[in-house]
């Protein structure tokens, strides 16, 4: 069964530095249907000002990913964990039993796009971490490659859950397939480009919930970059 979550239906922030895209619930925008995804808790696609940003606030027994479109974003939390990320790269902080991050645009004079994704942990109040890594753009090109998962390997980012975040960047009229295990649901977010998956045609913003299936088959109909969360 895929079930089809478009862009244009999703919650909406706006403040004079933010523009920011609900998949999920949050803050001020409840809708019961699209509470979470399993583990998955939060999309947001934020676009925010050159030189603006979230100042210091606080998380706890989470894990909040960050994955850049466009532009330069920099992360400071009180874990000790800091850095700037950009297009190409993966990040991931574990507020666990509490933290204090602050994010900003790198840059004064562009917006910054990015998606920001919680899922919710498996175990409360583990020590708060950081890490970045670089991903293998040859692993995600024109198939699924993972980005995060439980049992990081090398160009991963570790989530305490049992979730997996792949990836692909697809050139033009490609088909990725990513297989589901007996009892797997899988989350498609199309962050650039246009795809279809079954029947469905998704563009960017777009997304899928696959359940029931033994694998999620996706086409690209342009060049298109797309997230596929593997959970339980």
């Amino acid at each position: 069964m895929i079930t089809v979550r478009k862009a244009q239906e999703r919650g909406t922030t706006r403040v004079d530095w933010l523009d920011s895209r609900h998949t999920f619930s949050f803050a001020d925008y409840y809708d019961p249907a699209f509470e979470s995804f399993g583990a998955l808790r939060v999309i947001n696609e934020d676009w925010i000002k050159g030189g603006a940003g979230f100042p210091p606030h606080p998380h706890r027994d989470m894990e909040i990913v960050t994955y850049i479109l466009d532009g330069a974003l920099q992360h400071k939390d009180s874990s000790g964990g800091g850095g700037v990320i950009r297009p190409g790269e993966i990040q991931r902080m574990s507020a666990g039993s509490g933290v204090v991050h602050a994010e900003f645009n790198a840059n004064r004079d562009r917006d910054c796009h990015l998606l920001q994704i919680w899922i919710m942990p498996s175990r409360k109040g583990i020590a708060p971490s950081y890490e970045q890594k670089a991903i293998d753009i040859k692993a995600v090109t024109n198939k699924f490659a993972r980005i995060a998962g439980p049992d990081p390997q090398p160009n991963e980012v570790r989530l305490v859950q049992d979730a997996e975040i792949w990836a692909a960047q697809l050139d033009a009229d490609v088909e990725a397939i990513h297989p589901l295990a007996p009892g797997r649901r899988a989350w498609i977010q199309v962050a650039k480009g246009e795809i279809t998956v079954g029947d469905e045609t998704l563009r960017a913003g777009d997304a899928a919930a696959v359940t029931d299936l033994d694998q999620v088959a996706v086409r690209s109909r342009v060049a298109s970059e797309v997230l596929l969360f593997d959970l339980a």
